[in-house]
């Protein structure tokens, strides 16, 4: 693949046939020789941990590494309670690059983490020089995860509710690749936690931090089918301030399915 090659814009991964997509060929991008720093951003029911296939890679290759597990979740898991919050999450990305004295970070957000990376960009955006918007939303101002999310999600948030509880269950159960492939639901399932509740009810606060980083990218995982997600991509196609990439044959977990391609596109990105 020549360099020119690598850097346009819209990179699609697949051929579609009658309606089908087929299999994706693999693609290498050549890691860069600079020492980057990543902080990796978890979506719902997720910790740090999912993201392992590819940290260990990037780490491997000599960059500094981040995958924090926000409140609530994963091995924070005992810190669930109705007072989690997006604020709360939010905060957990500001400090974390503020307390490691991070510069020119490469933020990668994936799926409900969008919105926390876009809050978080509000404080700390002149800290990153890059992202990468994996499968992931891009909200307004003032709304709200629940207004977006998938409508299992939004059973889950009105049954939380209605039981008084702190966190949203999901994950409980995958029956399909549209979100992981078979051989990795088990280790999915028996990782998974119950999402902070008022993560996905407190609006969020935008000023446009977001569009003013110098390098982003969008990746979109369209076997997950998931109307915000079309929509946020056809935005970036639109907009030259993004470059935007589509692998048609992985689930919305990439970082499962797909973590040596991932790994490669997210180089790209940094």
């Amino acid at each position: 693949m020549t360099k020119n090659d690598i850097t346009r814009r819209h990179i699609l991964y697949s051929a579609t046939t009658a309606g089908f997509v087929a299999a994706a060929p693999t693609v290498t991008v050549h890691a860069q020789s600079a020492r980057k720093t990543f902080v990796f951003l978890s979506g719902a029911f997720c910790g740090g941990w999912i993201w392992r296939r590819v940290t260990d890679r990037l780490e491997h290759e000599g960059h500094k590494v981040f995958a924090p597990s926000l409140t609530g979740l994963a091995e924070r898991s005992h810190l669930l309670s109705r007072d989690v919050n997006l604020d709360t999450h939010i905060a957990d990305v500001v400090n974390l690059i503020r307390w490691e004295s991070l510069e020119n970070v490469c933020l990668v957000a994936w799926s409900l983490a969008g919105y926390v990376g876009s809050g978080a960009l509000e404080s700390i955006g002149d800290r990153v020089s890059s992202v990468v918007w994996l499968d992931a939303f891009i909200p307004a101002d003032g709304q709200r995860g629940a207004d977006t999310a998938a409508e299992a999600v939004r059973k889950g948030i009105q049954a939380a509710i209605d039981k008084g509880e702190p966190g949203v269950r999901g994950l409980v159960k995958i029956s399909t690749d549209v979100i992981v492939a078979e051989r990795d639901r088990g280790f999915v399932e028996s990782k998974a936690t119950p999402h902070p509740i008022g993560a996905y009810l407190q609006p969020i606060k935008l000023s446009g931090a977001l569009q003013k980083v110098a390098k982003k990218t969008y990746i979109r995982l369209p076997k997950y089918p998931l109307p915000p997600f079309d929509r946020a991509l056809a935005d970036c196609k639109s907009d030259k301030s993004w470059v935007t990439f589509e692998l048609p044959d992985v689930g919305h977990m990439a970082m499962l399915d797909a973590p040596d391609r991932l790994s490669d596109l997210i180089l790209q990105a940094a």
